[in-house]
């Protein structure tokens, strides 16, 4: 449908999903920096404010200065300083771990890497996980038939009883299609957040 997806296109998720690429130190920054700048903006200003970053830290080091003169968010920045200064270490450490839960528990305690966004991290680096944010909440509660945990959906802490019910609903996709269920997460995740699925729920009851 031309919809845009995430720092990567859907062909480039899809793939890197069925074929896992090990990243370089550079690579493996620059998508940590991606996830710590997208949390909060439109994937197009996440993008643009990325593209510039990446261009300056690329021409000029990881200075704080220069990039919160860009960028006005000193925690963040520092993150990003910190990832970008260290990020032969924390490749090389996240690389060495053996089990998807390993390394996703790695990626949560990076700097401004937090439980759900850890998931996000790991889907662009070519883990088969799902990013439990608001949206995939919602489904998740939707698909269950239980319209008592809509009350439990929270994007900064996520509930086992949710959790559970998402997983159940990628089980049954994933079943359905053959797909990965990290390709599934962001289809799904873009359909919701532009109103696509909305739009075919309403269609259904006209």
């Amino acid at each position: 449908m031309g919809l845009d997806s995430d720092a990567q296109s859907f062909d480039e998720i899809k793939e890197n999903l069925s074929h896992r690429k090990i990243l370089g130190p550079d690579a493996f920054a620059e998508n940590c920096i991606y996830v710590i700048l997208a949390g909060g903006f439109s994937q197009k200003t996440a993008k643009k404010i990325h593209a510039q970053i990446m261009e300056y830290i690329h021409n000029n080091g990881a200075d704080f200065d220069g990039l919160f003169a860009m960028f006005h968010n000193k925690n963040k920045i520092n993150a990003i300083c910190k990832i970008w200064n260290g990020r032969d270490e924390f490749c090389r450490k996240y690389y060495e771990l053996g089990n998807i839960d390993a390394r996703i528990k790695y990626l949560s305690k990076l700097p401004h890497i937090g439980r759900i966004t850890a998931n996000h991290l790991a889907r662009n680096l070519g883990e088969d996980v799902v990013k439990y944010d608001i949206w995939i909440q919602r489904l998740g509660v939707l698909y269950a038939q239980n319209p008592a945990l809509a009350q439990k959906i929270d994007n900064g802490n996520l509930c086992d009883e949710i959790k559970c019910a998402c997983d159940d609903m990628f089980v049954d996709l994933c079943n359905q299609t053959g797909l990965p269920r990290g390709y599934i997460d962001v289809v799904l995740w873009k359909s919701s957040q532009t109103g696509l699925i909305g739009e075919l729920k309403n269609e259904r009851k006209d």
